[in-house]
């Protein structure tokens, strides 16, 4: 039945009192209220102690799993004899612990390697960093906690970025950003999700914007390009570790519109994985209303379009769905 509703039940083989996380709360909370008592930290701290470190990993791997990995390569037979003996030590107001023997040492290893289940160090390493990671970029996207860290990084990121570098050959379509594909992009078919790309050509977009002029200084200013329209199109695939490259060429301007075509690459052979086609309309942001692009503003657009005039039009811009090749 819990299974039927999304949950996962726990099977135990023996009955106790209460739940085992209630346990582990416990052991928390009590540890909390002295830390409170003793004035060492307050409830704040506690907290963000917790949702800023521990917490992080306790939520994909739980504690066993972390310190194996805290035990290196010799997994946790090495922890165990490290830090083994600190259980003695008065790190903590809960010092009634068990005897750590060597029936009990040998019962948690084994219980360990059964839970790793063959994985190395590195590979759980390795799924240690993509969990949080994930769990980071979901918590930005409602900004609080460990999400709002991340996001005031990304902000900051942006707003010390230098323009992308224009290569040699300006006049071919400007190679503005790379990316290597992250695992948490990969779907249930193995590859990169579809939407990963309309956001590999819309942070294309944005370092496209950056290289016209539209900084941090421009923002505060008041003025942007907002998206009026997209497009993207498929066409192979593309897969966690890849490097994608993404390059731009204008369409089309006016002292209002912008239409920029996209095309995304994988960096090993060029093959075209994909395209965005977008529509950007300058807006006064205070006033929420398109305005006409500042004159230097055209005047950068204009030097990368004259530039790229000899280009042929992309065989998919203009196109919708379903529309015939």
């Amino acid at each position: 039945m819990y299974t039927s509703i999304g949950m996962r039940p726990l099977m135990l083989t023996k009955e106790i009192d209460g739940f085992i996380a209630d346990r582990l709360l416990e052991a928390v909370w009590r540890e909390a209220l002295w830390l409170i008592n003793d004035g060492i930290a307050t409830a704040q701290q506690i907290d963000d102690a917790i949702r800023f470190g521990a917490g992080l990993r306790w939520s994909f791997m739980g504690t066993f799993l972390v310190y194996r990995i805290a035990g290196g390569e010799a997994g946790m037979q090495h922890f165990l004899a490290q830090f083994g003996p600190t259980l003695q030590w008065p790190w903590t107001k809960l010092m009634d612990v068990p005897d750590l023997n060597q029936e009990l040492i040998d019962t948690i290893v084994a219980q360990s390697d059964d839970q790793a289940n063959g994985s190395t160090i590195r590979e759980l390493e390795e799924l240690r960093d993509d969990c949080l990671v994930s769990v980071m970029q979901g918590l930005r996207t409602v900004g609080y906690g460990a999400g709002e860290v991340l996001a005031d990084f990304e902000r900051a990121l942006f707003d010390r970025a230098p323009a992308p570098a224009v290569a040699a050959d300006s006049a071919q379509p400007l190679k503005v950003h790379e990316i290597r594909i992250p695992t948490e992009w990969v779907d249930y078919n193995g590859h990169t999700n579809d939407s990963r790309y309309a956001q590999m050509s819309g942070d294309a977009a944005d370092a496209f914007l950056r290289y016209l002029g539209v900084d941090a200084d421009y923002l505060r200013g008041g003025h942007s390009y907002y998206t009026v329209e997209s497009h993207i199109t498929y066409a192979a695939q593309s897969h966690a570790g890849d490097v994608v490259y993404v390059t731009s060429q204008v369409i089309s301007y006016d002292e209002k519109r912008l239409h920029l075509f996209n095309r995304m690459h994988r960096a090993d052979d060029h093959t075209l994985i994909s395209t965005g086609e977008h529509m950007y309309l300058h807006v006064d942001t205070v006033a929420g209303k398109a305005m006409a692009a500042p004159p230097e503003m055209i005047e950068r657009i204009a030097a990368v379009a004259n530039a790229q005039t000899h280009l042929e039009r992309p065989t998919q811009a203009g196109r919708f769905v379903g529309a015939p090749r």
